[in-house]
């Protein structure tokens, strides 16, 4: 597994310095900060191999965090360990910079210590950690007996991510559903490629070890309830948190998911349903991909003219594709503009438009937009006369929005949790669903 583990600054001296196997001496140091970070051209891969050894990097603002080891090693795995000390010291002290990794250098060798046995990963939660190394970095060992077997079981049992005897007056559950829709269609209309990359992200505070049940409106799931029968969850529960706004589809055809550890993966695998004791507060419950009947929630239609050699005529129409009740915010369209641009006139229906000279773009915001509706631009673009023949790329016009639903077209069917040995019921639980869709890269050739 990992040999060692290096943070150095930009200049390549080492601020901390872990060795786990003999195989790695103290030349891999030096080979690093040669190599990499003094390297004359950019190293643009996040592996380096230098005399058959492994450097995994990745860089945080002007601090390098290396783990280096001989042996073949499944790479996906170190990156994740890497990611995950990074999201642990942001947790302790914040930023992750030079003057912070001095000032908490014993605390981060009690994380590795903790983190990593031998160079194998351990529990790298950031709420389990935090039990038994405080934020000073003192041990933990005024703890109470008591307080020290729940450490012991926490550390050593199987729900690493949530400590036992947490208590709170009112039990609330937030769920967002995050979207971001990415587009790339033809002039005349014709969708090229089209997926959508969605996040779950669940906020919990809710008293003792509940077991959380979240259902959605995968294609899977409704195939096999329509060959079986309605299940329990499903009979008499309405949708949480309205359709999503995109036009109420039935189901969904999820290509790929992750999820995050808490998710019990052989019941989903059985089931398809999600159960799971989620972590305190806040954590990504799952990702996921989809490339089918995606709803999209604008339309651009653009039309550009020639006139001459030096002059060119732009008009652009957005529709809205959503229902009309829905709002669409901090929508921005940008159409690029050529080169020799020397001058633009603009005029717009709704909202603002500016030439931006510096971006060689006309940037036109709205603040808000119903479903349903429609708007346009029109420009006048003059131009510099250039000995250049080439003809003008027509780079994609791109843009920007923010819609109350998920454009997927998933939907929360329910989310139901079970407390046992506490005295509060499903019914008591006050439970807070939200869809939010962006835009990724969404751009439509012109």
């Amino acid at each position: 597994m990992i040999g060692g583990l290096f943070i150095y600054n930009h200049k390549g001296e080492v601020l901390i310095s872990r060795v786990y196997r003999d195989d790695i001496g103290r030349n891999a140091v030096d080979a690093f900060r040669v190599n990499v970070i003094h390297a004359r051209q950019q190293v643009r891969s996040p592996v380096t191999n230098i005399a058959r050894t492994s450097f995994f990097h990745v860089k945080r603002s002007n601090i390098w965090l290396a783990a280096v080891t001989k042996q073949n090693v499944n790479a996906a795995m170190v990156f994740e360990f890497l990611y995950k000390m990074c999201d642990v010291m942001t947790a302790y002290f914040g930023k992750i910079s030079e003057e912070n990794i001095k000032n908490n250098f014993v605390l981060i060798y009690e994380l590795l210590d903790e983190i990593l046995d031998f160079g194998y990963p351990q529990n790298s939660e950031t709420g389990a950690l935090k039990t038994f190394i405080t934020q000073t970095g003192i041990k933990s060992q005024h703890h109470s007996k008591e307080e020290q077997s729940q450490i012991t079981s926490q550390v050593t049992g199987q729900i690493g991510w949530r400590r036992e005897g947490i208590k709170y007056r009112r039990n609330e559950l937030f769920l967002d559903v995050l979207e971001s829709v990415n587009l790339l269609m033809s002039p005349q209309g014709q969708v090229l490629s089209a997926h959508v990359s969605g996040r779950v992200v669940m906020k919990s505070y809710l008293s003792g070890m509940p077991e959380c049940k979240f259902g959605m409106n995968d294609k899977i799931v409704i195939d096999k309830q329509g060959k079986g029968g309605a299940t329990e969850e499903a009979a008499g529960k309405s949708d949480l948190g309205g359709s999503g706004g995109g036009g109420g589809k039935q189901s969904i055809a999820i290509d790929d998911c992750t999820f995050h550890q808490c998710v019990r993966l052989s019941k989903f695998d059985a089931e398809r349903s999600i159960s799971f004791i989620p972590p305190d507060g806040e954590c990504e419950l799952m990702r996921y991909r989809t490339t089918k009947d995606i709803i999209l929630p604008f339309r651009v239609i653009p039309l550009v003219r020639e006139v001459g050699r030096t002059k060119l005529e732009v008009k652009v129409v957005i529709k809205s594709n959503f229902k009309p009740s829905l709002l669409a915010q901090k929508i921005e369209v940008r159409i690029p503009t050529p080169l020799n641009t020397s001058g633009v006139q603009v005029i717009c229906m709704k909202g603002k438009a500016k030439y931006k000279a510096s971006e060689n773009a006309i940037v036109w915001k709205i603040k808000r937009m119903a479903g349903m509706k429609e708007s346009q631009i029109s420009a006048e673009i003059e131009l510099l006369p250039t000995n250049d023949k080439k003809k003008w790329a027509r780079p994609p016009i791109s843009m920007n929005f923010e819609v109350p639903f998920a454009p997927s077209g998933l939907k929360v069917r329910y989310l139901k949790v079970f407390e046992p040995k506490l005295n509060y019921s499903d019914h008591d639980v006050i439970k807070w669903v939200r869809y939010i869709g962006r835009s990724g890269i969404y751009e439509t050739r012109c």
